[in-house]
């Protein structure tokens, strides 16, 4: 005997199967508008959206491990590897094993690299400008985003 969905009449706001009502695709596709916005901007810079994500966490603290970079970004090793490849092919930064344990790869800004922070911060003023919402806005949002993230992530 075939079985058929039944369907049920709820209006769209109340529906919890409605598109609009899931908070999946809400964040979904504001982080494809994100980066679809930083797109054309890192392109000057000669950047895709991961190297700059690299870029960020060494402009917070340069001479960090591969390891390090992967727990900030949430990405393995594997992931991250080759868009260090680029970034150190395209002279931003170096790859060097560390002495007290050779094990560990060590990623260290090149000058270069140091340079590009100053134009990397027109990039987010650029895009905060976009959003149209001040920095207390913009701090409650990512405060909210940062919650949902540790709370999905407890079953890493």
């Amino acid at each position: 005997m075939a079985h058929t969905a039944e369907t049920i009449d709820l209006p769209p706001a109340t529906d919890p199967l409605h598109l609009d009502n899931q908070l999946c695709y809400a964040l979904y596709a504001a982080a494809h508008r994100m980066t679809k916005s930083y797109r054309p901007l890192l392109q000057r810079l000669g950047l895709t959206y991961p190297q700059y994500l690299v870029l960020l966490v060494l402009w917070e603290q340069d001479g960090v491990t591969v390891s390090e970079i992967g727990r900030r970004l949430r990405l393995d090793s594997g992931t991250l590897t080759p868009v260090l490849k680029r970034l150190e092919g395209a002279g931003f930064l170096r790859r060097t094993r560390r002495q007290s344990d050779e094990r560990e790869v060590e990623i260290a800004l090149t000058p270069q690299g140091q340079d590009l922070r100053a134009e990397a911060a027109a990039v987010r003023e650029s895009v905060m400008c976009q959003l149209e919402m001040s920095e207390p806005e913009i701090r409650n949002l990512r405060r909210e985003l940062n919650l949902v993230i540790d709370r999905l992530g407890t079953g890493e």
